[in-house]
C-alpha cells in the first residue's frame, strides 16, 4: 500500500489538481496490462511518482494502470478516532495477510479534504481460492446448443429489439464450478478478465464481510466484518466502482463501459418500447437485481393483455350508452322526476327526485354492465396465466443464468453481525462442533408477542382512521347536499348539477384517505424496520421474509380497507324509513350510507382511481423528479471540478439491502389493486400498464445514473412474493365475485329481466320502479323529518304522501308491510348462486391451466439434461487425459515432494474461509 503523507506531498497534490482535472475523459493512457503477478507490487519502469500523479483520476485502476480496482472504502480521519484507527489498522492488515492489496487515496486529494479513499485489489491466487471455495460456476467450453428455431414473422419484433451485442454480450459457455486443482480445464485466456468485475466485487465483499479487525493475540470472534465497520463508523461507506461515466464511453479499450451501455440503451426513457438488455443487467448489477428487472417486465407485458380486454369493455359500455334503458328511466322527466325519493340523512337532508341522479347512472353504467362479469372472468384466468407463465420464464432464466443448482445456503443463510453481537448466550452446534450465538426461546417468545402486538396496533390504527373517514362521510353529507341545493350563486349551482352530493363526499372523503395512507405509511415503515430489527432474526432470509410479512399485512389494510369499505359495507347495513341503522346508536345522528338507485360500484370506482392514481404519481414523482435535480446538480459540479472515479461514485445514493424490497412491494400493492377489484374498473390495467412503462425506465435510470454500483448477489427466484402474488390472485376471485354479485346492479337487474318483467317481451322497461320500496311519509319518526328550511318549493305534502326508497319490501297497508319480499330473498339466492358459480369456474380453469402449463418447459429440461451430460463427458475426458500425461510423466521422472510453508498469510486466509 502506498500512503501519501507530508506537507510536501500534499502540496503537491493541490499544484498538480488543475493538470489532472483536464485529464479527465482519458483513460490510463501509456499503460499498458502486465499479467506478470510479480510486477504488479512493483512501480513499473519509466514512471516516475510525478507522473502518477498527474495520470487520469478517471480510472479503474490502481495508479500502475494494471491492478483493477474491486472495492473502495472510504473513511474520515476523526480528532478522536484513536479507536476507529486502530480498528482500521488491524482491519487493513488482516486484508493483506487474506492476499488483497491495497492503496490509499490521500485526503489532500479529495474534493472535500476529509476524506480517505482505500481501494482494494483482489489477485488472482485470492479471486481462484474464493471462487473454489464459493462453487462459483465459470466456462470450460463454448456452447454448441443453438439459441432457438427462427420466430416466423421475426421482422415485425425488429423496431422492439436491441443490437446482439447488447443482449447477448458474452457468448453462451457450459460451466462447471471453479476448482483451482484444474486450472488449465476451464477457458482461461486471460486470467485478468476471466473473472468479471461483479464476480470480482462479491469475492471481495465476501472477504470483507468475514475479515477480523481484532488483535492476533485476541480472538474476539463478535468483531469482524465491514457491516461493523461500517455501523460503528469506522468506515463511511464500501461499494464497488461503476466502471465508467454514464453518459460517456470510458476511452481505455480494457474497461467494458457496460454502464455506459445500460444507460445508452436501457435507462432512457426514449427505449420505453425496447425490450431490455437482461443478460447485461445480470452481468453487470448480478442475478437479484436481473431477476427483478426479468419478473417487471414479464408483468408488464402481460398488463398489455388485460389493459386490451379492460378497453375492449369500456368500449362496450360506451357503445351500449344508448341502449341503457335503467339510465333513460331515470333521467326521463315522467318517469324519474315523477318518483320522490326519501330523504337521505336526517334533519338537514330533505325529500329529492330520482332524475337528480341522472348523470351518475350513466357514469355507473359505463363500468357496470354485461361486459364487466365477462372481464371479472377473464382477469381471474389471466393471473394464472401471469403467474404459470412467470415460472416458465423463471426455468429458462435459471438455465441461461446457471443458477439450476443454485443454493442459497452460502448467501442467504449466514449469521447477521447484529445476531451474534446482541445474542450473548452461547451453545454448541452439533453439525460444527463449534460455540455459536442462540436466542433463547423464552426471550423469542416475548420479542415475538411484543412484535404481534406492534403489528396488531397498527392495523387497528388503521382500522380507527377509516373510521375516521367514514364519519367524515356521515357528517359533510348533508351539508354538501345543503349547499349544492340553496347556494344561490350560480357557480356552485352548475357544479351542483353536475356532481352529486354522494359524489361529492366520495370524492373528497377519498382524498382525506388517500392522504392519511401516507402519512401512515411513512411511520409504519420504520417502524416495522424497528420492529423486525427486535425480533433479531438470525439469516438475511429470515430478516426479509418477516420484514416483508409485516409491511406486506400493513399495506394490504392500508391501502385496501378503504375499498372494501365501499364494496362489501356501504349500503348493505341501512334499514329502512322509520327503522333506520346508525353507526354509533341512534342519538348520534350518524345514519349509514346509502348507495345510489344504480348501486355503489361508480364510488368503488372513484375510491380506486384516486388510491391507485395517486399513489403512483406520487411515488413517480419521488423516485423520478427528485432525484432528477440532484443529478442535476451533481452532473453540473462533476463536469465543473472533474472528480475520481471513487469520488464521483462516493457522492451518489447507497443502494441498501433493502432497496429491491421496496421496488417489489410498490409494484405488488399494484397487482391488488388490478385484480383484487378490477370489475370495478376495467382500465385499471391500462393505468398500471402506462405506469410500469414509465416505472421500468425510472428504476433503470436510478441503478445506472443515481445509485452506488451494488455488490453483486446471486437469487433464482423473486423470493415470498411468489407466494404472496399466489394468496392474492386466489383472493382476487373471491373479491370480484362478490363485488358482481352484491356490489354491481347486475344481479337484480337480471333477475328482474328474466323472472319479474310483466310484460311478455323480456326488457328492462319498468325496472327503476320495481327496484323502489314505498314508504308512508306520515311514518317518518320526528328524528328524521327533514327541517321546515330543508323542504324544497316543489314539495307539496297534500299532494305527496309517499316517498320511495332502495329497497325491495312490501308497501305500506300490507299485512307484512315493510317486511322483504319474495323477490328479495329471490335476488339474494341468485346472488350466492352466482358467486359460487363464478368461483368454482374460473377456479376449475385456473387448476386446469396451472396443471396444463408445466413449471418448467420440455426444451429447457432438455437442454440442462443436454448439459449436463456433456459436462460429466468433459469432466471424464479431462481426467483421462490427466491420468495418461501423469502416467507417461512418471517414467521419465520422479515428482518431487512440495515444501509446504505455515505463514500469516494462510492463517488470515482460513479465518476468512
Amino acid at each position: 500500500m502506498r500512503r501519501i503523507t507530508g506537507m510536501a506531498s500534499e502540496e503537491t497534490l493541490i499544484e498538480m489538481k488543475s493538470a489532472m482535472d483536464s485529464q479527465i475523459g482519458e483513460e490510463c493512457n501509456g499503460h499498458s496490462r502486465n499479467n506478470s503477478i510479480e510486477d504488479r507490487g512493483t512501480q513499473l519502469p519509466g514512471h516516475t511518482e510525478t507522473d502518477r500523479l498527474q495520470q487520469n483520476k478517471d480510472t479503474v485502476f490502481f495508479r500502475d494502470g494494471v491492478r483493477r480496482i474491486d472495492f473502495i472504502l472510504s473513511y474520515l480521519d476523526d480528532k478522536d478516532g484513536e479507536k476507529k484507527q486502530e480498528r482500521r489498522r488491524e482491519f487493513e492488515a488482516n486484508l493483506r495477510k487474506a492476499g488483497l492489496e491495497l492503496e490509499t487515496e490521500d485526503k489532500s486529494d479529495s474534493d472535500d479534504l476529509k476524506t480517505y479513499f482505500l481501494k482494494i485489489h483482489a489477485p488472482w491466487e485470492v479471486l481462484a481460492t474464493y471462487a473454489d471455495v464459493l462453487k462459483i460456476k465459470v466456462p470450460f467450453k463454448e456452447s454448441d446448443i443453438p439459441h432457438g428455431q427462427d420466430v416466423p414473422l421475426e421482422w415485425l419484433s425488429r423496431p422492439f429489439r436491441l443490437p446482439e451485442k447488447v443482449m447477448r454480450p458474452q457468448p453462451d459457455y457450459f460451466t462447471s464450478p471453479f476448482d483451482k486443482d484444474k486450472i488449465d480445464f476451464f477457458l482461461i485466456k486471460n486470467r485478468d478478465t476471466f473473472f468479471p468485475p461483479s464476480t470480482r466485487n462479491r469475492i471481495v465483499y465476501y472477504i470483507l464481510s468475514r475479515c477480523p479487525y481484532y488483535k492476533e493475540d485476541r480472538k474476539e470472534t463478535d468483531k469482524k466484518g465491514i457491516k461493523r465497520l461500517l455501523n460503528n463508523g469506522t468506515y463511511t461507506s464500501a461499494f464497488p466502482l461503476h466502471d465508467c461515466r454514464y453518459w460517456e464511453r470510458n476511452t481505455n479499450e480494457q474497461c467494458e463501459s457496460e454502464r455506459y451501455h445500460l444507460y445508452k440503451n436501457w435507462a432512457r426513457f426514449l427505449s420505453f418500447y425496447k425490450e431490455q438488455p437482461l443478460n447485461l443487467i445480470r452481468k453487470y448489477y448480478g442475478e437479484k437485481i436481473g431477476i427483478y428487472f426479468a419478473w417487471l417486465g414479464f408483468y408488464t407485458e402481460m398488463l398489455f393483455f388485460a389493459a386490451v380486454m379492460g378497453v375492449i369493455c369500456f368500449t362496450y359500455g360506451v357503445l351500449s350508452y344508448d341502449d341503457n334503458l335503467t339510465s333513460k328511466e331515470i333521467c326521463d322527466p315522467s318517469i324519474g322526476g315523477s318518483i320522490v325519493m326519501c330523504p337521505l340523512c336526517d334533519k338537514k337532508c330533505s325529500y329529492w327526485k330520482l332524475n337528480s341522479t341522472c348523470l351518475s347512472s350513466w357514469q355507473s353504467h359505463l363500468f357496470d354492465n354485461e361486459g364487466t362479469v365477462f372481464f371479472a372472468m377473464f382477469m381471474g384466468i389471466w393471473v394464472t396465466l401471469f403467474l404459470e407463465f412467470w415460472k416458465r420464464r423463471q426455468a429458462q432464466l435459471e438455465y441461461e443464468w446457471d443458477l439450476v443448482d443454485f443454493e442459497e445456503e452460502q448467501q442467504q443463510l449466514q449469521i447477521r453481525p447484529e445476531f451474534e453481537t446482541r445474542c450473548t448466550d452461547q451453545r454448541l452446534n452439533r453439525i460444527t462442533q463449534e460455540m455459536e450465538p442462540y436466542l433463547p426461546l423464552p426471550k423469542k417468545c416475548g420479542l415475538f408477542c411484543l412484535s404481534g402486538v406492534t403489528v396488531l396496533f397498527w392495523m387497528l390504527l388503521i382500522v380507527a382512521c377509516i373510521t375516521g373517514v367514514i364519519v367524515y362521510r356521515l357528517a359533510v353529507y348533508a351539508a354538501f347536499a345543503s349547499i349544492m341545493k340553496d347556494s344561490p350563486t350560480k357557480k356552485i349551482h352548475l357544479v351542483g348539477s353536475l356532481i352529486t352530493p354522494q359524489l361529492a363526499t366520495s370524492v373528497t372523503a377519498s382524498f382525506i384517505n388517500f392522504v392519511i395512507i401516507m402519512i401512515l405509511n411513512f411511520f409504519y415503515e420504520r417502524v416495522a424496520i424497528w420492529i423486525t430489527d427486535m425480533e433479531i432474526p438470525k439469516t438475511h432470509l429470515e430478516y426479509e421474509n418477516k420484514l416483508t410479512m409485516k409491511m406486506f399485512l400493513f399495506q394490504f389494510v392500508n391501502y385496501y380497507s378503504s375499498c372494501f369499505y365501499v364494496a362489501f359495507f356501504k349500503g348493505k347495513f341501512v334499514g329502512y324509513p322509520g327503522n333506520y341503522t346508525y353507526m354509533f346508536g341512534k342519538y348520534s345522528r350518524l345514519r349509514n350510507e346509502e348507495c345510489d338507485p344504480g348501486g355503489c360500484l361508480i364510488e368503488l370506482t372513484t375510491q380506486l382511481v384516486i388510491v391507485m392514481t395517486g399513489k403512483q404519481v406520487c411515488g413517480n414523482i419521488q423516485e423520478a423528479l427528485l432525484p432528477l435535480l440532484r443529478n442535476w446538480w451533481c452532473s453540473r459540479k462533476a463536469r465543473k471540478d472533474q472528480y475520481s472515479r471513487w469520488e464521483q461514485d462516493h457522492d451518489l445514493q447507497n443502494f441498501s439491502q433493502l432497496g429491491l424490497f421496496y421496488e417489489y412491494l410498490e409494484m405488488v400493492i399494484q397487482f391488488g389493486f388490478i385484480t383484487l377489484f378490477v370489475a370495478s374498473f376495467p382500465l385499471a390495467p391500462l393505468l398500471a400498464l402506462c405506469n410500469n412503462i414509465l416505472e421500468v425506465r425510472v428504476d433503470a435510470w436510478k441503478f445506472t445514473t443515481q445509485f452506488r454500483r451494488p455488490v453483486a448477489a446471486k437469487a433464482h427466484n423473486i423470493g415470498a412474493w411468489q407466494e404472496i402474488l399466489n394468496v392474492v390472485a386466489i383472493l382476487s376471485v373471491v373479491t370480484n365475485a362478490f363485488i358482481m354479485a352484491f356490489t354491481s346492479d347486475m344481479i337484480p337487474r337480471l333477475v328482474y329481466l328474466y323472472a319479474y318483467h310483466p310484460g311478455s317481451e323480456a326488457t328492462m322497461s319498468g325496472y327503476i320502479n320495481n327496484s323502489l320500496s314505498v314508504y308512508d311519509i306520515s311514518q317518518i319518526p320526528l328524528l328524521s323529518t327533514p327541517e321546515e328550511g330543508a323542504i324544497p318549493a316543489w314539495f307539496n305534502s297534500s299532494f305527496i304522501t309517499t316517498c320511495r326508497y332502495r329497497d325491495y319490501r312490501y308497501p305500506p297497508g300490507h299485512q307484512r308491510q315493510y317486511s322483504h319480499t319474495m323477490q328479495f330473498w329471490h335476488i339474494l339466492a341468485a346472488k350466492l348462486a352466482f358467486i359460487i358459480i363464478m368461483e368454482h369456474v374460473v377456479f376449475v380453469v385456473k387448476f386446469f391451466v396451472a396443471w396444463l402449463i408445466p413449471d418448467v418447459p420440455s426444451e429447457v429440461k432438455a437442454r440442462i439434461k443436454r448439459e449436463r451430460y456433456l459436462i460429466q463427458e468433459y469432466l471424464h475426458n479431462y481426467e483421462v487425459e490427466k491420468l495418461k500425461i501423469q502416467l507417461s510423466q512418471s517414467f521419465i521422472i520422479e515428482a518431487k515432494p512440495e515444501v509446504c510453508t505455515t505463514t500469516d498469510k494462510h492463517d488470515v486466509l482460513s479465518e476468512c474461509l
